[in-house]
Protein backbone atom coordinates (compact mmCIF):
# COMPACT_ATOMS: atom_id res chain seq x y z
CA UNK A 1 0.00 0.00 0.00
CA UNK A 2 1.27 3.51 -0.84
CA UNK A 3 0.92 5.90 2.07
CA UNK A 4 0.32 9.58 1.43
CA UNK A 5 3.38 11.70 2.24
CA UNK A 6 1.95 13.66 5.15
CA UNK A 7 3.81 14.87 8.21
CA UNK A 8 4.07 11.77 10.40
CA UNK A 9 2.99 11.97 14.02
CA UNK A 10 5.32 10.64 16.69
CA UNK A 11 3.96 7.19 17.56
CA UNK A 12 3.35 6.37 21.21
CA UNK A 13 5.82 4.07 22.94
CA UNK A 14 4.99 0.41 22.45
CA UNK A 15 3.19 -1.25 25.36
CA UNK A 16 1.32 -4.12 23.66
CA UNK A 17 2.74 -6.52 21.07
CA UNK A 18 0.86 -9.20 19.12
CA UNK A 19 2.92 -12.18 17.98
CA UNK A 20 1.19 -14.06 15.15
CA UNK A 21 3.38 -17.13 15.42
CA UNK A 22 1.56 -19.42 12.97
CA UNK A 23 -0.92 -19.56 10.13
CA UNK A 24 -2.03 -23.08 11.02
CA UNK A 25 -5.44 -23.70 12.56
CA UNK A 26 -7.87 -26.60 12.95
CA UNK A 27 -10.70 -24.36 11.73
CA UNK A 28 -11.43 -22.50 8.48
CA UNK A 29 -13.42 -19.55 9.80
CA UNK A 30 -15.25 -17.61 7.13
CA UNK A 31 -14.09 -14.27 8.58
CA UNK A 32 -10.46 -15.14 9.43
CA UNK A 33 -8.28 -12.04 8.94
CA UNK A 34 -5.20 -14.24 8.42
CA UNK A 35 -6.89 -16.77 6.11
CA UNK A 36 -5.55 -19.52 8.37
CA UNK A 37 -6.42 -23.21 8.14
CA UNK A 38 -5.18 -26.79 8.57
CA UNK A 39 -2.65 -26.42 5.74
CA UNK A 40 -1.22 -23.13 6.98
CA UNK A 41 2.45 -22.92 7.85
CA UNK A 42 4.41 -21.54 10.79
CA UNK A 43 6.21 -18.92 8.73
CA UNK A 44 9.92 -18.21 8.51
CA UNK A 45 10.42 -16.92 12.04
CA UNK A 46 12.31 -19.51 14.09
CA UNK A 47 11.85 -20.07 17.81
CA UNK A 48 15.15 -18.23 18.32
CA UNK A 49 13.83 -15.28 16.28
CA UNK A 50 10.68 -15.10 18.44
CA UNK A 51 12.69 -15.28 21.68
CA UNK A 52 14.90 -12.44 20.46
CA UNK A 53 11.87 -10.34 19.59
CA UNK A 54 10.36 -10.97 23.02
CA UNK A 55 13.63 -9.85 24.63
CA UNK A 56 13.71 -6.74 22.44
CA UNK A 57 10.10 -5.98 23.34
CA UNK A 58 10.95 -6.25 27.04
CA UNK A 59 13.84 -3.82 26.57
CA UNK A 60 11.42 -1.38 24.89
CA UNK A 61 9.08 -1.49 27.88
CA UNK A 62 6.33 -3.60 26.33
CA UNK A 63 3.98 -4.60 29.13
CA UNK A 64 1.82 -7.23 27.42
CA UNK A 65 2.47 -9.83 24.73
CA UNK A 66 -0.32 -11.65 22.92
CA UNK A 67 0.23 -14.98 21.16
CA UNK A 68 -2.14 -15.36 18.26
CA UNK A 69 -2.43 -17.21 14.95
CA UNK A 70 -3.82 -19.14 13.26
CA UNK A 71 -4.13 -21.25 16.37
CA UNK A 72 -1.11 -20.25 18.42
CA UNK A 73 -1.08 -23.48 20.43
CA UNK A 74 -0.32 -25.44 17.24
CA UNK A 75 3.16 -23.90 16.92
CA UNK A 76 5.77 -26.48 17.99
CA UNK A 77 7.54 -23.93 20.23
CA UNK A 78 4.35 -22.41 21.68
CA UNK A 79 4.89 -23.51 25.30
CA UNK A 80 8.57 -22.53 25.17
CA UNK A 81 7.76 -19.06 23.82
CA UNK A 82 4.99 -18.38 26.32
CA UNK A 83 7.28 -19.50 29.13
CA UNK A 84 10.01 -17.19 27.83
CA UNK A 85 7.65 -14.20 27.70
CA UNK A 86 6.38 -14.86 31.23
CA UNK A 87 9.94 -15.19 32.50
CA UNK A 88 10.76 -11.71 31.17
CA UNK A 89 7.99 -10.35 33.38
CA UNK A 90 5.59 -9.57 30.54
CA UNK A 91 1.86 -10.13 30.92
CA UNK A 92 0.81 -12.75 28.38
CA UNK A 93 -2.49 -13.27 26.60
CA UNK A 94 -3.10 -16.38 24.50
CA UNK A 95 -5.74 -15.98 21.81
CA UNK A 96 -6.97 -19.51 21.11
CA UNK A 97 -10.00 -21.06 19.46
CA UNK A 98 -10.11 -23.42 22.49
CA UNK A 99 -10.91 -26.27 20.13
CA UNK A 100 -8.43 -28.62 21.76
CA UNK A 101 -6.76 -28.02 25.13
CA UNK A 102 -4.45 -30.66 26.57
CA UNK A 103 -3.71 -31.20 30.25
CA UNK A 104 -0.31 -29.57 29.76
CA UNK A 105 -1.89 -26.52 28.16
CA UNK A 106 -4.35 -26.10 31.04
CA UNK A 107 -1.38 -26.13 33.44
CA UNK A 108 0.25 -23.40 31.33
CA UNK A 109 -2.93 -21.32 31.15
CA UNK A 110 -3.22 -21.38 34.94
CA UNK A 111 0.15 -19.66 35.40
CA UNK A 112 0.14 -16.20 37.02
CA UNK A 113 0.37 -13.37 34.51
CA UNK A 114 -1.41 -15.28 31.73
CA UNK A 115 -4.91 -14.72 30.37
CA UNK A 116 -6.96 -16.38 27.63
CA UNK A 117 -9.07 -14.97 24.83
CA UNK A 118 -11.32 -16.74 22.36
CA UNK A 119 -13.95 -16.09 19.71
CA UNK A 120 -17.55 -17.33 19.83
CA UNK A 121 -20.35 -16.92 17.31
CA UNK A 122 -23.67 -18.26 18.52
CA UNK A 123 -25.45 -20.23 21.21
CA UNK A 124 -26.68 -22.41 18.35
CA UNK A 125 -24.18 -25.15 17.55
CA UNK A 126 -25.05 -25.35 13.86
CA UNK A 127 -24.66 -21.60 13.35
CA UNK A 128 -21.34 -21.54 15.21
CA UNK A 129 -19.98 -24.54 13.29
CA UNK A 130 -21.08 -23.00 10.00
CA UNK A 131 -18.77 -20.05 10.71
CA UNK A 132 -15.79 -22.17 11.77
CA UNK A 133 -16.19 -24.75 9.00
CA UNK A 134 -15.87 -27.65 11.41
CA UNK A 135 -18.69 -29.72 12.86
CA UNK A 136 -18.36 -30.09 16.61
CA UNK A 137 -16.29 -26.94 17.12
CA UNK A 138 -19.09 -25.27 19.09
CA UNK A 139 -19.25 -28.11 21.61
CA UNK A 140 -15.47 -28.17 22.07
CA UNK A 141 -15.04 -24.42 22.44
CA UNK A 142 -18.02 -24.05 24.78
CA UNK A 143 -16.84 -26.91 26.98
CA UNK A 144 -13.37 -25.39 27.25
CA UNK A 145 -14.83 -21.96 28.05
CA UNK A 146 -16.70 -23.62 30.93
CA UNK A 147 -13.50 -25.35 32.04
CA UNK A 148 -11.52 -22.09 31.95
CA UNK A 149 -14.13 -20.38 34.13
CA UNK A 150 -14.14 -23.29 36.58
CA UNK A 151 -10.35 -23.17 36.81
CA UNK A 152 -10.40 -19.45 37.57
CA UNK A 153 -8.44 -18.55 34.44
CA UNK A 154 -8.75 -14.94 33.32
CA UNK A 155 -10.80 -15.18 30.11
CA UNK A 156 -12.12 -12.80 27.46
CA UNK A 157 -14.73 -13.94 24.93
CA UNK A 158 -15.32 -12.00 21.73
CA UNK A 159 -18.57 -12.67 19.92
CA UNK A 160 -18.05 -11.81 16.26
CA UNK A 161 -21.24 -10.62 14.60
CA UNK A 162 -21.17 -11.85 11.01
CA UNK A 163 -24.64 -11.32 9.55
CA UNK A 164 -28.18 -10.15 10.15
CA UNK A 165 -30.18 -12.59 12.24
CA UNK A 166 -27.14 -14.16 13.88
CA UNK A 167 -27.77 -15.18 17.49
CA UNK A 168 -25.06 -12.87 18.82
CA UNK A 169 -27.17 -11.39 21.63
CA UNK A 170 -28.16 -14.87 22.77
CA UNK A 171 -24.49 -15.91 22.73
CA UNK A 172 -23.64 -12.88 24.87
CA UNK A 173 -26.30 -13.84 27.40
CA UNK A 174 -25.11 -17.43 27.38
CA UNK A 175 -21.51 -16.46 28.13
CA UNK A 176 -22.58 -14.24 31.00
CA UNK A 177 -24.72 -17.04 32.39
CA UNK A 178 -21.68 -19.33 32.27
CA UNK A 179 -19.72 -16.86 34.39
CA UNK A 180 -17.65 -15.11 31.71
CA UNK A 181 -17.37 -11.54 32.95
CA UNK A 182 -15.35 -10.18 30.02
CA UNK A 183 -17.49 -10.75 26.94
CA UNK A 184 -18.47 -8.41 24.15
CA UNK A 185 -19.81 -8.26 20.62
CA UNK A 186 -17.68 -7.01 17.74
CA UNK A 187 -18.62 -6.71 14.09
CA UNK A 188 -16.73 -8.65 11.45
CA UNK A 189 -14.00 -6.69 9.61
CA UNK A 190 -13.55 -6.74 5.85
CA UNK A 191 -10.06 -8.21 6.07
CA UNK A 192 -8.77 -11.62 4.97
CA UNK A 193 -11.56 -14.15 4.35
CA UNK A 194 -14.15 -11.50 5.16
CA UNK A 195 -12.92 -9.01 2.53
CA UNK A 196 -15.78 -8.10 0.24
CA UNK A 197 -13.51 -7.53 -2.77
CA UNK A 198 -10.04 -8.51 -3.91
CA UNK A 199 -8.88 -4.92 -3.38
CA UNK A 200 -6.44 -3.95 -0.63
CA UNK A 201 -8.43 -3.41 2.62
CA UNK A 202 -9.12 0.11 3.77
CA UNK A 203 -7.75 1.67 6.95
CA UNK A 204 -11.38 2.56 7.72
CA UNK A 205 -11.85 -1.11 8.67
CA UNK A 206 -9.45 -0.66 11.58
CA UNK A 207 -10.57 0.34 15.08
CA UNK A 208 -8.57 3.57 15.02
CA UNK A 209 -6.01 2.60 17.67
CA UNK A 210 -3.64 0.47 15.59
CA UNK A 211 -0.02 1.61 16.04
CA UNK A 212 -1.21 3.57 19.09
CA UNK A 213 1.09 1.94 21.62
CA UNK A 214 0.70 -1.42 19.90
CA UNK A 215 2.13 -3.41 17.02
CA UNK A 216 1.99 -6.92 15.59
CA UNK A 217 4.55 -9.24 14.06
CA UNK A 218 3.47 -11.75 11.41
CA UNK A 219 4.88 -15.29 10.93
CA UNK A 220 7.45 -14.04 8.41
CA UNK A 221 8.68 -11.27 10.73
CA UNK A 222 6.78 -8.40 9.10
CA UNK A 223 5.87 -5.63 11.53
CA UNK A 224 2.37 -4.18 11.12
CA UNK A 225 0.16 -1.90 13.27
CA UNK A 226 -2.06 -4.83 14.32
CA UNK A 227 -3.03 -8.25 12.97
CA UNK A 228 -6.01 -6.70 11.17
CA UNK A 229 -3.73 -4.06 9.65
CA UNK A 230 -1.52 -6.66 7.98
CA UNK A 231 -1.72 -4.72 4.70
CA UNK A 232 0.41 -1.94 6.26
CA UNK A 233 3.96 -3.38 6.53
CA UNK A 234 6.57 -1.24 8.26
CA UNK A 235 9.62 -3.50 8.05
CA UNK A 236 10.84 -6.89 9.24
CA UNK A 237 12.37 -8.09 12.48
CA UNK A 238 14.07 -10.86 10.51
CA UNK A 239 16.58 -8.30 9.26
CA UNK A 240 16.11 -5.27 11.54
CA UNK A 241 15.83 -4.88 15.33
CA UNK A 242 12.31 -4.14 16.54
CA UNK A 243 13.36 -0.77 17.95
CA UNK A 244 14.75 0.29 14.57
CA UNK A 245 11.54 -0.67 12.76
CA UNK A 246 9.40 1.25 15.25
CA UNK A 247 11.73 4.22 15.08
CA UNK A 248 11.65 4.37 11.28
CA UNK A 249 9.86 6.78 8.97
CA UNK A 250 7.64 4.05 7.49
CA UNK A 251 6.19 3.20 10.91
CA UNK A 252 5.57 6.88 11.68
CA UNK A 253 3.81 7.36 8.34
CA UNK A 254 1.64 4.29 8.91
CA UNK A 255 0.65 5.53 12.36
CA UNK A 256 -0.28 8.91 10.88
CA UNK A 257 -2.30 7.33 8.06
CA UNK A 258 -4.71 5.44 10.32
CA UNK A 259 -7.89 7.47 11.00
CA UNK A 260 -8.42 8.19 14.67
CA UNK A 261 -11.68 8.38 16.57
CA UNK A 262 -13.40 11.73 16.87
CA UNK A 263 -15.66 10.79 19.77
CA UNK A 264 -15.18 11.68 23.40
CA UNK A 265 -13.74 8.67 25.20
CA UNK A 266 -13.04 8.45 28.88
CA UNK A 267 -9.26 7.93 29.03
CA UNK A 268 -9.47 5.40 31.87
CA UNK A 269 -11.99 3.32 29.94
CA UNK A 270 -10.68 3.38 26.38
CA UNK A 271 -6.97 2.69 26.38
CA UNK A 272 -5.22 0.10 24.23
CA UNK A 273 -3.82 -2.11 27.01
CA UNK A 274 -4.49 -5.49 25.45
CA UNK A 275 -5.88 -6.38 22.06
CA UNK A 276 -7.67 -3.15 21.18
CA UNK A 277 -9.20 -4.60 18.01
CA UNK A 278 -11.10 -7.16 20.03
CA UNK A 279 -14.29 -6.79 22.08
CA UNK A 280 -14.33 -6.17 25.80
CA UNK A 281 -16.46 -4.60 28.56
CA UNK A 282 -14.85 -1.21 27.90
CA UNK A 283 -17.04 -0.47 24.89
CA UNK A 284 -20.22 -0.61 26.96
CA UNK A 285 -18.86 2.31 28.96
CA UNK A 286 -18.08 4.14 25.72
CA UNK A 287 -21.60 3.56 24.40
CA UNK A 288 -23.74 3.26 27.55
CA UNK A 289 -26.95 3.03 25.55
CA UNK A 290 -25.77 -0.14 23.81
CA UNK A 291 -25.22 -3.17 26.00
CA UNK A 292 -22.75 -5.28 24.08
CA UNK A 293 -22.01 -2.57 21.52
CA UNK A 294 -19.29 -3.32 19.02
CA UNK A 295 -15.79 -2.08 18.31
CA UNK A 296 -16.61 0.56 15.75
CA UNK A 297 -14.52 1.28 12.68
CA UNK A 298 -12.23 4.26 12.69
CA UNK A 299 -14.55 6.60 10.83
CA UNK A 300 -17.24 6.17 13.49
CA UNK A 301 -17.01 8.49 16.52
CA UNK A 302 -16.87 5.74 19.13
CA UNK A 303 -14.40 4.46 21.67
CA UNK A 304 -11.89 1.74 21.21
CA UNK A 305 -13.03 -1.19 23.35
CA UNK A 306 -9.82 -2.01 25.15
CA UNK A 307 -9.74 -3.15 28.70
CA UNK A 308 -7.50 -3.66 31.69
Amino acid sequence: MTIAPEAPAIPKPLTFLELEITGRCQLTCSHCYAQSGPTGGHGTMTAADWRRVIDEAAELGVESVQFIGGEATMHPAFVELVDHALNTGRRVQVFSNLHRVSTDLWALFERPGLSLATSYYSDDAHEHDEVTGRTGSHARTRANIVSAVERGIRLKVGIIHMREGQRSAQALAEMRALGVDRVHIDRVRAVGNAARTAAIPSTSELCGRCADGKAAILPDGTVVPCVLGRFLPAGSVKTTPLAAVLGGQQWAQIAAAIPRHGGGCAPDTCTPKEDSCQPSPGAAACNPDQDGSDCSPAETPACDPAYD
